[in-house]
């Protein structure tokens, strides 16, 4: 790294005559409001962020956008941005030798500090692979030298990164914000020494805090039965556990204040603010529910105070109120109806992820509508029996439901949206097949509460895919070719219902894509030998269904799977039990592994869990392991300043 005090050059002079033939040109250009781009030698520490896929998918990104805007507002570091090139670009860079670069100034990727990367999807591997080739960044960590990038990774897969970990240099587990400044503190540190110790010396810093996982710093113990025997530091002041960073207090961090405005279409063009962090309703399949415990609420005035300037710095004019279950935020009446009644008769709308049935109430719906029109509702019952509703946790009942779907059939709404899972622990094809006679109910009781007939409800059904640090860690994922059977029986099924099949539309994603993304989720290092070879094999872009190539990623398994003792189905449809060592075991989250086995268990007796945020403490042991508390309102205070915003003209 030494060579990154010496200021690289911008290579748009290189990049630009490639844009007139590709698609999308715009996205390879920069210069967005609010865009910061600050001179090389103003910062100490120069920071690349990437989101490994194309720019419309991690432009949006909320945790990008919030580290981007702590990294620039330090004074003595900048944050610049990447992501991953279509394969038409690609192609042209590789054949012109232009190097990856960022978006800000087009300096080459590999001239800054730290490269960090966003791993919301175990699909996006073979782009992480594809970015540091393309970047001129070896492969390997062991290959790496002073003169590249720290390659550091957050987001939820960070929470298992031993497939990637010969690919990485660290892990950060948890929340960013605190992580990514003190890392550049470390990394200036080492810089002011003259690089001491070189980039080892550099990692070995990191890794001594206990706060950073350095993969290179820990050997892997396999057993004749393929399983871990032991996981072990090999290095002196190397903790045996690493842990997660948690941020507390929110209303100190209220970002994204300035996010930039994409010049190029995006998934989703809005103001998003996170009202709250964590989710404690205990529902087993969540990962993130469970990782990102306990529930932090943002306060009502700091909420309004973020949409305002969020509004006001990029124009947009919708707003999202963010989190894994915004509508239980403890003032999101509040909330709603003061943002609804500041800017009732403008552009701007409110928009919720979906809601959970029993924290609904037509009141919210009518202020999230009332600047936007009245589009369909979403709910998520995720299972399609009480009983496997009851195995999952998801405390809401099928009767919650219709009463639900009917007080918003009433009251004008036309649609309804269900997401439901496929493929959970212990389902059976009726299990499934129930989805079809939830729906009918729906129809039912929407053209009774209606009194008419043009009612509609959509199912939306996944594969599901057990994650490490849920209960459902140790189960056997569902084969694929069960799962899709049991989606061909639901179809037959809701065209065989002669009454409301009409009405009812189903979508659902094959079971393929889900079984990869189980070997990458709870995978170890030996799953490293198969990414890269499905990467050289030219898988890219794993997440889109046009560039996902299942018999690629069966072969590869297969041929560096097998040769290691263990195959595919050995990593996903396996069930583990209670003694082995999951790949993931020294990297602390907080929740105590034995309450995790004992929810697994209780699930398959169809015993609940209750949330703690209004019961007492279910003893999971995030909040004394890490040293916090849950924190909820009400505050009693309103949006500051209320005030009510000019009214559009029609």
């Amino acid at each position: 790294m030494t060579a990154h005090t010496t200021e690289p050059a911008s290579i748009y002079g290189s990049i630009e005559p490639l844009l007139p033939h590709v698609t999308k040109p715009i996205q390879y250009v920069g210069g967005e409001l609010n865009a910061v781009t600050t001179p090389w030698a103003d910062a100490d520490v120069h920071w690349v962020l990437m989101y490994p896929d194309a720019y419309e998918v991690g432009q949006p990104n909320q945790g990008n956008a919030i580290l981007y805007e702590v990294l620039n507002q330090t004074s003595w570091i900048s944050a610049e941005r990447v992501f991953s090139v279509w394969p038409d670009m690609e192609a042209l860079m590789r054949q012109h030798k232009v190097p990856l670069a960022s978006l800000e100034t087009h300096r080459p990727v590999r001239a800054f500090d730290v490269l960090g990367v966003s791993l919301s999807t175990e699909l996006g591997y073979t782009n992480l692979l594809n970015a540091l080739d393309l970047a001129g960044i070896p492969l390997r960590s062991a290959d790496r030298t002073i003169d590249d990038p720290i390659v550091v990774v957050g987001g939820h897969c960070a929470c298992n990164p031993e497939p990637i970990a010969d690919f990485i240099d660290v892990a950060v587990l948890g929340d960013g914000e605190q992580a990514v400044l003190r890392l550049s503190e470390i990394v200036r540190a080492w810089h002011a020494s003259g690089d001491q110790g070189g980039r080892l010396g550099l990692l070995q810093s990191l890794a001594e805090t206990g706060m950073f996982y350095v993969p290179q710093f820990y050997d892997i113990s396999y057993g004749t039965d393929g399983a871990i025997t032991k996981i072990s530091p090999n290095r002196p002041g190397v903790p045996y556990r690493v842990q997660r960073w948690i941020l507390t207090d929110l209303d100190e961090w209220p970002y994204p204040k300035a996010p930039l405005v994409p010049l190029a279409e995006t998934v989703h063009e809005r103001y998003s603010v996170e009202i709250f962090r964590g989710c404690t309703r205990g529902c087993r399949f969540c990962q993130a529910g469970m990782i990102t415990r306990p529930v932090r609420e943002r306060s009502l005035p700091v909420i309004g105070t973020m949409v305002e300037a969020g509004l006001e710095a990029t124009g947009l004019e919708e707003v999202g109120l963010l989190s894994l279950s915004s509508a239980d935020h403890t003032e999101i009446d509040q909330i709603t109806e003061q943002l609804a009644e500041r800017y009732d008769g403008t552009n701007v709308s409110l928009s919720l992820p979906s809601t959970r049935v029993d924290a609904f109430n037509i009141d919210l719906a009518e202020r999230l509508a009332r600047n936007g029109r009245r589009s369909g509702l979403t709910f998520a019952p995720e299972g399609g029996t009480e009983r496997m509703r009851a195995v999952i946790n998801k405390n809401v009942s099928e009767d919650d439901l219709i009463n639900t779907v009917t007080a918003a059939f009433s009251s004008g709404w036309r649609s309804v949206k269900l997401y439901f899972m496929c493929g959970l622990p212990t389902e059976t094809d009726e299990d499934v097949l129930a989805i079809a006679d939830m729906a009918h109910r729906v129809i039912e009781a929407g053209r009774r509460a209606a009194g008419r007939r043009d009612i509609a409800c959509t199912i939306s059904i996944g594969a599901f895919v057990p994650k490490p640090h849920t209960p459902f860690q140790w189960v056997a994922q569902t084969d694929p070719e069960i799962a899709n059977d049991r989606m061909r029986q639901l179809k037959q099924r809701v065209r065989d219902d002669r009454a409301c099949g009409r009405a009812i539309t189903i979508r659902w994603s094959d079971g393929h894509p889900g079984l990869i993304e189980g070997l990458l989720a709870r995978g170890d290092r030996r799953v490293g030998k198969v990414i890269e070879a499905v990467w050289r094999d030219g898988g890219i872009f794993d997440g889109w269904n046009e560039h996902f190539n299942y018999e690629r990623w069966i072969r590869c398994a297969a041929e560096q799977l097998e040769p290691q003792g263990v195959d595919l189905a050995w990593y996903t449809t396996r069930e583990r039990p209670a003694t082995e060592v999951l790949p993931w075991d020294h990297l602390d989250l907080g929740l105590d592994r034995n309450w995790l086995w004992q929810d697994y268990q209780d699930a398959t007796k169809g015993r609940a869990v209750h949330d703690c945020r209004w019961d007492e403490c279910n003893d999971c042991g995030v909040c004394p392991e890490m040293g916090v508390d849950i924190e909820i309102g009400p505050s009693g205070a309103a949006l500051l300043p209320l005030r009510v915003v000019q009214r559009s003209l029609a």
